[in-house]
């Protein structure tokens, strides 16, 4: 059985870092998805590909994988820089400005 171990990337939609935190250990499928015939959806008979199991560190995930067997391959996250300005939210509503604030 393979599987891999990441940390999951932010939403695009949000600029919130929330269910980043944790790591994952999601199984790579086993068989090919089938498309059924009669109503067009997706479907396989390999029951692990749903299976996703979240873990705190990346060192207890990978202890669960040796525990029980499991070849794991660790994938890194990429950092990201911090967008963080120098005045912040609040030099929008600074007195000594340089010019006038506009929309």
């Amino acid at each position: 059985m393979q599987a891999r171990i990441y940390r999951p990337a932010r939403n695009a939609m949000t600029s919130g870092m929330a269910k980043t935190r944790k790591w994952v250990l999601e199984y790579a499928p086993a068989s090919a998805r089938e498309v059924d015939p009669l109503m067009g959806w997706t479907s396989s008979g390999d029951t692990q590909s749903q299976v996703k199991l979240r873990f705190e560190s990346k060192e207890t995930a990978l202890e669960y994988a040796k525990d029980h067997g499991i070849d794991a391959v660790v994938v890194e996250p990429k950092e990201r820089k911090a967008n963080i300005r120098p005045g912040g939210y609040g030099d929008n509503f600074a007195t000594n400005r340089r010019g006038p604030w506009t929309h």
